[in-house]
C-alpha cells in the first residue's frame, strides 16, 4: 500500500511538471510567434512593448490587490529613494532588452531570433563575472566558447541573414546580460522584500514604460495603432502569462526544472519556424544550434552540480513558503530543496 502510494504520488507530480512545463511553453513560444506575426502587419514595435508593459502592470497590480484582500497583508511598496538608486537600472536594461527584441521582428525570422537571443547566457556569464557572481573556471570558459562558437555557425553563410535585425537581437542579448545580473542583484537584497516576481513585475513596469518612451517619440511618434487594438492586448496577456507561467514552475518544481525545459523550448521553437513560416536552416546552421544547446546545457549541468556541492540551494534570507505565495499559486507547502528562487530570472533570458 504504502509503494502504491508513493507511486501515485510520483505520477501525479510528474503529470503536474508537465502540464506545468506545457503551460510555459504554450506562452513563450506563443508570444515569440505573435510578435513576429503582429509585427508584419503593424511596424510600431516599440508601441507594442509599451502596451504590453501597461497591461501587464495592470494584471500584477490586481494580483497584488487580490492576494492583499486574500491574507489581510500589506504588500511591499519601495520608497521613492530605493526605487530610483535600486529598481531604475534594472528596469531601463529591461526595457532595452525586451523593445530591441521586439524591434528586431521587423528584419529577422524566428529561427535567427531564437538563436541569437539564445547566447544571452554569454553576455550574463560575462556580466556575472564582471560583478563577481561567478568565479572564473574552465568549465565556464569551455561554455563561452561552445556558445559563441554555436552561434557564428548558425549565422555563417545564412540564406535569411539580416544584418540590421541581428544587431538589434544581439544588442538584446548583450543588454539582456547586464539585465538579468541586476535582476539577480536585486533580488537578493532581501531588504527590499521582492522575491515574488508578481511584486517585482509591478515595480519594474513602470519605469521600463518611462525608458521606452523617448525611443518611442524619436521612432515612432506618427503612430496610428486604432486597427489592432485587440491585437496589441492580446500580446499584453501573453507576456504576463509568461512571467507567470514561469514563477508557477519554479515555485513548483525548481528553477533547473525551468532551465531544461528552456533548452527543449528552444529546439521546439526551431522546427515549428521552420515547419510553419518557412525559415530555411541548414544542415550548418542546425550544427551551430547544436553547439550552443550544448554549452547552454553545460552551463545548466554545472549550476546544479554546484548547487548540490554546496549542500543544496541556498534560500535567501526572508525566501520560503509564505502565506502569500501560497494564496496566489493556490499551492501546498514546497518540498525542501525547490527554494531556488534567488536563480529564477538568471534562469531564462528571453521574454
Amino acid at each position: 500500500m504504502g509503494r502504491w502510494a508513493l507511486d501515485v504520488a510520483f505520477l501525479w507530480k510528474a503529470v503536474l511538471t508537465l502540464g506545468l512545463v506545457l503551460l510555459y511553453y504554450c506562452f513563450s513560444i506563443g508570444i515569440t510567434f505573435y510578435n513576429k506575426w503582429l509585427t508584419k502587419s503593424f511596424h510600431f514595435p516599440l508601441f507594442m512593448t509599451m502596451l504590453h508593459l501597461a497591461v501587464i502592470f495592470l494584471f500584477s497590480a490586481l494580483s497584488r490587490a487580490l492576494v492583499q484582500c486574500s491574507s489581510h497583508r500589506a504588500r511591499v511598496v519601495l520608497s521613492w529613494a530605493d526605487y530610483l538608486r535600486r529598481v531604475a537600472p534594472t528596469a531601463l536594461a529591461t526595457a532595452l532588452d525586451v523593445g530591441l527584441s521586439n524591434w528586431s521582428f521587423l528584419y529577422v525570422t524566428v529561427s535567427l531570433y531564437t538563436m541569437t537571443k539564445s547566447s544571452a547566457v554569454l553576455f550574463i556569464l560575462i556580466f556575472s563575472l564582471i560583478f563577481k557572481l561567478e568565479e572564473l573556471r574552465a568549465a565556464l570558459v569551455l561554455v563561452v566558447l561552445l556558445i559563441a562558437g554555436g552561434l557564428f555557425m548558425f549565422t555563417y553563410k545564412s540564406t535569411q541573414f539580416n544584418v540590421e535585425g541581428f544587431a538589434l537581437v544581439l544588442g538584446a542579448s548583450f543588454i539582456g546580460g547586464i539585465r538579468w545580473t541586476l535582476t539577480q542583484m536585486l533580488l537578493q537584497k532581501a531588504e527590499l522584500g521582492l522575491q515574488n516576481p508578481i511584486d517585482t513585475m509591478f515595480h519594474l513596469q513602470p519605469l521600463m514604460f518611462l525608458g521606452l518612451f523617448p525611443l518611442f517619440a524619436v521612432f515612432e511618434g506618427h503612430l496610428s495603432a486604432a486597427d489592432h487594438r485587440s491585437s496589441l492586448f492580446l500580446g499584453g496577456i501573453l507576456a504576463f502569462g509568461l512571467g507567470f507561467s514561469e514563477f508557477l514552475l519554479v515555485s513548483r518544481t525548481s528553477s533547473l526544472t525551468l532551465s531544461i525545459a528552456g533548452i527543449f523550448k528552444e529546439v521546439c521553437t526551431l522546427l515549428l519556424a521552420a515547419h510553419l513560416l518557412g525559415d530555411q536552416i541548414s544542415l550548418l546552421n542546425w550544427l551551430g544550434f547544436a553547439l550552443c544547446l550544448s554549452g547552454i546545457s553545460l552551463h545548466v549541468a554545472l549550476k546544479a552540480l554546484h548547487s548540490r556541492g554546496d549542500g543544496g540551494p541556498k534560500a535567501l534570507k526572508g525566501l520560503g513558503s509564505s502565506p502569500d505565495l501560497e494564496l496566489l499559486l493556490r499551492s501546498s507547502q514546497r518540498e525542501e530543496g525547490d527554494n531556488e528562487e534567488e536563480e529564477y530570472f538568471v534562469a531564462q533570458g528571453q521574454q
